[in-house]
């Protein structure tokens, strides 16, 4: 779905000492680091959607681990954007994956 926006995927499952970011893109629109957190339910109700589930200690390690890569990678002058992709599987017919670009601000 990304790359069907024009996203450019740099890099999937990130791993290093901070943990795992699922999807490093490039915004093509302006050339923006955009950190992307996949969340995936198989039930649906309000309190378990996957768009609600990057919590304030996600985001805390989201952010820290946005540093790491822009820094390893020679991107600290790129802003950087952190989204959610949220995939609901809740109904087999038809599975639903919305993109909540700005999902949140860096904690930072």
């Amino acid at each position: 779905m990304l790359k069907q926006r024009g996203y450019r995927i740099r890099q999937l499952n990130y791993r290093c000492s901070l943990g795992e970011i699922d999807i490093v893109a490039m915004d093509p629109a302006n050339r923006t680091l955009v950190i992307v957190e996949v969340k995936t339910a198989e039930a649906r109700d309000a309190r378990t959607a996957p768009e609600f589930r990057v919590g304030e200690a996600k985001q805390r390690k989201l952010a820290a681990l946005a540093g790491h890569y822009a820094r390893r990678f020679a991107m600290t002058d790129r802003v950087i954007r952190f989204d959610v992709v949220a995939v609901d599987l809740s109904d087999a017919e038809e599975s639903g994956v919305k993109h909540y670009e700005h999902a949140f601000e860096s904690p930072y």
